[in-house]
């Protein structure tokens, strides 16, 4: 999708600090972060989101979960431990329509969410 800023991204169209790629995802940290590490790690193939058919029709959720472990581990994070997260929809707060996956660390992180 030529207009979505993530696969512009994992293109090489849009600069980023990308700290993985190969040919099936690209990792990179955000421009935000909620915590000292703070990486989205996305497949280069446009998929909407975790509800889109892409994302069970080929195994690139086990790519994504693979390179957060590798990338975590060079980070430092494997150890301490690190939190995995992905977002669907308003309600969570999602911002960009393409598949990601949020690698967090570096601090204790708390709960998962506040109380309501």
């Amino acid at each position: 999708m030529s207009n979505c800023i993530f696969c512009r991204i994992a293109s090489g169209d849009l600069p980023a600090n990308v700290v993985y790629q190969n040919a099936d995802v690209t990792a990179f940290r955000d421009i935000h972060p909620a915590a000292p590490v703070h990486v989205l790690i996305i497949p280069n193939q446009h998929i909407d989101n975790i509800c889109d058919e892409r994302a069970y029709s080929s195994d690139i959720l086990g790519r994504m979960f693979q390179a957060a472990n590798q990338i975590a581990a060079v980070e430092g994070l494997a150890e301490s431990g690190y939190r995995l997260l992905l977002n669907y929809g308003p309600d969570a707060s999602l911002s960009v329509p393409h598949l990601h996956l949020h690698l967090l660390g570096g601090r204790h992180l708390g709960p998962m969410v506040m109380p309501a």
